[in-house]
């Protein structure tokens, strides 16, 4: 008996499939339900009591989602060959034609989202009709992690709506949504959800015998096809130029779609079917699309589920949190809660100051108004959840505090103190929480009368945009206070990871380790446009030097100098990127909120390199090679994340990938830091930091623990078991 589709037949011979996969909240492909649809098409085919069919979901999450990447990340650690992991999806992608070619008629009734395989299979059938819901989009999404689309999409939705319009939705893997899905063609109808069902079910009695237009004798694609098409040279040529500049060739998936496209169009539909197959199977054996599926899908859908949340404690959400500062950081930490729905006192040593603040949480929410993602009328809503206050009792109530003051030990201290003094007696799981980034957090913790149930939370700037929160554990946290603030973050829509404390705990160490060394490079008397050129084309998500302007100079020169009063060990003190802060500080180069720092930023002109930096720091005659720029910058993030694990500041290999990607703008088709280890290989990584640490400091010199880890092939994640 069927587990996961069912079929039933009316009284005019139309079969209604409905998809509902057991155990699971969103279908998805899985094997045994692949072996049920195949069944379901053969059964379709043979009967005679069938006229066509009606196919739908049965969840009213959606109506089919795709694979199940589980099923898949593991193929590249597998040792898989491109034709093995072809292979994969054979049974899928020819049950998927077989339905196409089984002489009846057959509708898709979407009824919810359907994506990748899930929009293949609509695409497989011979007439889509959409439900006008805006949770009901489709498309084919299978680029953002590092494949195409295996089941046919790269052949019909060409065949269906010409080359330049399939192109961009191939290449972006963007979601549609039912208006537009209708005027692009991707659909034939949009209705009501509950009249879907309905009108698939009169076209299939209206259509008998139908079979697709690229099966019938004479069919051409719309618009045209190969090097004489008239779109050829836009389409192929120019396209190819721009995926190259976008991708810097770090990501091999575009190209591939564009190929399979190219090739397959000219060509029957099976033999493009079979060209699809085989750039899929060199891209899912290969390493990018292993790092994007286990950093960007698996693993940061685990830290949005709370995966290091201590089980046995219940939720409780915030439900008036007190933010205290008014700045940057704490006006963005009131706006995102805010808009969670959580009132927020907004609290600062004058009210000014916060009135400033909440100005700026304003700002931020008409942009998003101007942006149309949200009304005035919500707007409002939010705005009146802050309450902006000098008053430092205005906190008792609050359940859960952050202090996002300034950067210096006596300064939180105080701020904890007027705390204090302001709550008067602590609620019952009550919680405290610097947005700290380089303090220790136990140190901090020390300040405060309950330090289990203090907490670090490293939100990063601007906070409404940037997706992650490093949740820091100090030597005396208790499960409780990660709970909550792991609970937090859920609520602010955060992705959060979880690292031990230590100076600058992971985040800060390998970001500071990234712009050290750019700064490093810059006082060697490399060219600036190098060092900034060769990390975007690497593919970070900004250049060293600019990144520093960011965040500013002043900001760097104060943590230096904390990190010296702590009297931390050398490997913290930064003393190789010191002399260049230093020299801009005296040239009142602090960065952008300057007007200048490494680059010159001129009102209303795109920013540029500062002049006076070749007088600053003179170059070399001979510049180093292009290679080995990059590779000080991707090597030593690496390195420095390494540390981290040996020295148990990040327990979870995910946890360091996450925050290297979606914190730091690390190269996403690495995977992350540790999955640069593991793709450039262990042994080959400990041998080029030894040739690294020989040519440009002992910085990059692997320690023993890293050495003895390569030589005995231990991963940082653990060897996958065959699926």
């Amino acid at each position: 008996m069927a587990k996961n589709i069912h079929i039933e037949i009316d009284g005019d011979g139309v079969a209604l499939v409905t998809l509902d996969v057991a155990g699971r909240s969103m279908n998805v492909f899985t094997p045994e339900f692949t072996r049920e649809l195949q069944d379901i098409v053969a059964q379709l085919t043979s009967r005679a009591d069938v006229v066509g069919a009606v196919i739908t979901s049965g969840k009213e999450s959606g109506f089919l989602a795709g694979a199940d990447l589980l099923d898949f990340v593991h193929v590249h650690d597998l040792g898989l060959s491109a034709r093995e992991a072809g292979d994969l999806v054979a049974m899928s992608a020819d049950t998927l034609r077989a339905l196409e070619r089984c002489g009846k008629p057959v509708a898709a009734a979407i009824n919810g989202l359907a994506l990748g395989g899930g929009f293949e299979l609509c695409l497989a059938c011979h007439y889509r009709v959409l439900a006008d819901d805006p949770k009901a989009v489709v498309g084919l999404p299978e680029v953002t992690v590092g494949l195409l689309p295996a089941g046919g999409g790269t052949q019909r939705l060409p065949r269906l709506i010409g080359i330049p319009k399939a192109l961009p939705l191939l290449l972006t893997g963007r979601h549609v949504a039912a208006a537009e899905a209708l005027q692009l063609g991707l659909v034939d109808a949009v209705l009501p959800a509950a009249e879907v069902v309905k009108a698939a079910r009169r076209w299939v009695l209206a259509h008998p015998g139908w079979q697709p237009a690229w099966d019938r004798k004479g069919f051409i694609v719309p618009g045209g096809a190969g090097a004489m098409a008239s779109h050829a040279m836009e389409s192929f040529s120019v396209g190819l130029a721009k995926i190259r500049r976008d991708s810097q060739d770090r990501y091999p998936a575009p190209a591939a779609i564009l190929s399979a496209v190219y090739e397959g169009t000219q060509l029957p539909l099976d033999l493009g079917l079979a060209i699809e197959r085989g750039y899929f199977g060199q891209l899912l054996a290969g390493p990018v699309a292993r790092n994007l599926m286990r950093t960007l899908f698996i693993n940061r859908g685990a830290a949005r589920k709370l995966a290091r949340r201590p089980r046995d404690i219940e939720k409780h959400p915030v439900r008036r949190l007190g933010v205290l500062g008014a700045g940057m950081m704490g006006a963005g930490i009131a706006q995102v809660a805010a808009a969670a729905g959580i009132q927020v006192v907004l609290i600062d040593t004058s009210q000014a100051a916060v009135e400033a603040g909440k100005a700026k949480v304003a700002a931020g929410y008409a942009r998003d108004v101007k942006a149309g993602r949200c009304t005035q009328e919500k707007v409002d809503e939010r705005l009146a959840r802050i309450h902006p206050t000098a008053d430092y009792g205005d906190l008792r109530g609050c359940d859960f505090v952050v202090e996002a003051v300034f950067e210096e030990r006596d300064v939180k201290a105080a701020s904890f103190q007027r705390a204090r003094d302001g709550l008067a007696a602590l609620p019952e799981g009550f919680v405290m929480a610097s947005n700290t980034s380089t303090l220790p957090v136990t140190g901090l913790a020390a300040l405060w009368p309950q330090p289990a149930e203090f907490i670090g939370l490293h939100f990063f700037s601007p906070v409404e945009r940037m997706p992650l929160v490093e949740v820091i554990l100090g030597e005396r946290t208790s499960p409780h206070a990660l709970a909550r603030a792991l609970d937090l973050a859920a609520q602010l829509g955060k992705v959060p990871i979880v690292v031990n404390d230590s100076p600058g705990f992971y985040t800060s160490r390998i970001f500071c380790a990234y712009i050290d060394e750019g700064m490093a490079m810059l006082a060697e008397g490399v060219a600036p446009a190098l060092i900034e050129n060769a990390a975007r084309q690497a593919g970070f998500a900004t250049g060293p030097l600019a990144v520093t302007d960011e965040v500013s100079l002043d900001l760097q020169a104060r943590v230096i100098k904390q990190a010296t009063a702590d009297g931390l060990p050398r490997k913290f003190l930064r003393q190789h990127a010191q002399p260049v802060v230093d020299a801009m500080l005296a040239c009142g180069r602090l960065g952008r909120k300057s007007g200048g720092g490494f680059h010159d930023f001129a009102p209303g002109q795109p920013k540029r390199l500062w002049d006076g930096l070749a007088e600053l720091f003179p170059r070399t005659g001979q510049q180093p090679d292009f290679i080995d720029v990059q590779h000080r910058l991707l090597y030593i993030q690496a390195l420095e994340s390494a540390r981290c694990v040996e020295e148990k500041v990040v327990p979870e290999a995910a946890d360091a990938d996450l925050g290297a990607i979606l914190a730091l703008g690390y190269p996403s088709w690495t995977g992350g830091t540790l999955s640069f280890i593991e793709t450039v290989g262990a042994a080959q990584f400990v041998a080029e930091c030894e040739r690294l640490a020989d040519k440009y400091g002992e910085r990059f010199r692997p320690s023993p623990w890293l050495r003895d880890r390569a030589a005995a092939g231990r991963p940082f994640y653990p060897a996958p078991a065959p699926r």
